[in-house]
């Protein structure tokens, strides 16, 4: 890519759509400056124009919510941007894991990787901010023993389920060993991302 390839409009702009790189949903809208462009480029992570303020911001530099840029594109006009993120954290400001989570009209159902995704950044704060209460704390305070042997427990009761040839009770503790070894994963200090490039291997 080019910067030259780039139409800024006529305030020497440009609509960039921050888009996660390993799930594919959409992050967040915003806009970026050539100068902010460049320095996206140069470092890796996205910085961006505020209009309102004028100036250039570093997404993350207050929130400590980086995004580490994976690849940048260019629509076929060349007057917007798609960059593809691997974030520290959620893009809104509202703690969402993306600013698009209100509906007008909604699926009622959901892609999986998009569910774990969410699953996976939910377990992370609870781990980076416990919270009184939690079931997910709890599990980080009993350690590593505890999880795997509730991970354990769960593999059993799929297994039984599968046995009793019970579709409801399957998709029930399929859930549950999803839920027990995101927990077990995230202890470990493995990222979703880590699965999915194990899995793209996989696929043949």
């Amino acid at each position: 890519m080019s910067i030259n390839d780039i139409r800024f409009d006529k305030d020497g702009l440009i609509t960039t759509v921050v888009q996660d790189f390993s799930t594919k949903e959409v992050l967040m809208v915003a806009y970026m400056s050539k100068e902010s462009l460049k320095k996206t480029i140069a470092t890796g992570q996205t910085w961006f124009f505020s209009r309102s303020r004028n100036e250039l911001w570093h997404k993350g530099e207050t929130s400590g919510n980086f995004q580490t840029v994976k690849e940048i594109r260019y629509d076929c006009d060349g007057d917007a941007l798609l960059i593809e993120v691997d974030p520290s954290g959620p893009a809104c400001h509202t703690g969402e894991t993306s600013c698009f989570y209100r509906s007008i009209i909604e699926s009622e159902s959901t892609p999986v990787i998009s569910e774990i995704s969410r699953l996976f950044e939910t377990v992370k704060q609870r781990k980076a901010n416990p919270k009184e209460g939690s079931y997910t704390q709890y599990l980080f305070d009993k350690g590593i023993d505890k999880i795997l042997k509730k991970v354990g427990e769960e593999t059993s009761e799929v297994i039984i389920a599968a046995k009793n040839n019970s579709k409801e009770e399957l998709i029930y503790e399929t859930a549950d060993l999803v839920y027990h070894m995101t927990v077990l994963l995230v202890n470990q200090g493995i990222e979703i991302q880590d699965i999915t490039d194990e899995l793209k291997k996989r696929v043949k």
